[in-house]
């Protein structure tokens, strides 16, 4: 379906940039480039003239290439899965190691499959074997190992932990919906708006990341505001899909503009309370110092 592109000059265009309080931040502000990108989405193509190869081979020779063909297309999805993890563990300061090493899982599948791709009954199995290794070690060389260690989990409760991951992955599905629901209103204004306050809703999703202790004065925005969001984002994208009710959408508009200050605010108020507990646990512990005879400079 075609989509309406405008701008300030554009016939009916707005005569000013919309307006929103508080800070704004860019949509792709601490995003990098994906690595998922071309690379791994060769893999999905190399394998494919084992197909011309099936179908031009026995009965035999037709098994054994699809059987090479899926493992192979399989290892592709695990490395892309892999990567896209990556990707995650990297975004975050404070991150678990993937429970499955899916980028390691990939190799080892792309030399199964390059191997048996090779075979050829009678022939020596020096071949097929060269094959995989190699397979098997260009994959590891080109797309990396899994992260095999968590990342600034020291001092943190593996159990908050838990919790603040299950409430940030519940948020995160909240904000996907949100996402998905605004493409029906087919207007790339309200998208890129939509994703603005989604960047400003994972500042929250960082803030708690790093101190789980701070999850009790934010589950109401990570779930009841963010919840309410996605559902008023639904009904706002069928109606302005239909008839593209202007005041629908100044509705939709100032309901975003309060949802980013109120969590801008609170994200703030956050990382002010974690500054004032260091500066408490470092005045109790200035203070043992001292009684025990250790004066510090200040």
């Amino acid at each position: 379906m075609a989509q309406k592109f405008g701008g300030k000059f554009s016939p009916g265009g707005e005569t000013e940039a919309p307006k929103t309080k508080g800070a704004q931040l860019h949509p792709y502000h601490g995003k990098r480039a994906a690595r998922a990108g071309g690379r791994v989405n060769a893999l999905f193509l190399v394998p494919m003239p084992l197909i011309v190869v099936a179908f031009l081979s026995g009965p035999a020779g037709l098994a054994k290439s699809l059987i090479a063909l899926g493992i192979l297309l399989f290892g592709a999805w695990m490395t892309r899965e892999g990567v896209l993890a990556h990707e995650a563990y990297d975004a975050r300061k404070v991150a678990r190691r993937p429970a499955l090493p899916r980028k390691i899982f990939g190799s080892a599948l792309w030399g199964i499959g390059l191997a048996l791709a090779g075979w050829n009954a009678g022939e020596s199995l020096a071949n097929p074997v060269i094959f995989g290794v190699f397979g098997a070690a260009l994959h590891g060389f080109a797309f990396g190992l899994d992260p095999m260690k968590d990342k600034g989990m020291e001092g943190i409760d593996l159990h908050q932990q838990d919790r603040v991951a299950r409430a940030v992955d519940a948020a995160e599905g909240h904000l996907a919906a949100m996402a998905d629901a605004i493409k029906r209103a087919q207007d790339r204004g309200l998208q890129s708006r939509v994703e603005q306050f989604s960047t400003t809703a994972r500042r929250m999703f960082r803030t708690v990341e790093e101190d789980p202790r701070d999850l009790t004065a934010a589950r109401k925005f990570l779930g009841v505001y963010l919840k309410g969001a996605r559902d008023a984002t639904a009904k706002f994208a069928d109606i302005y899909a239909r008839n593209g009710d202007a005041q629908a959408r100044a509705d939709y508009e100032a309901l975003l503009d309060d949802l980013e200050q109120n969590f801008t605010t609170k994200t703030e108020k956050l990382m002010i309370d974690d500054r004032s507990d260091l500066d408490v646990e470092i005045e109790v512990l200035r203070e043992r110092l001292q009684r025990e005879g250790v004066h510090l400079d200040a």
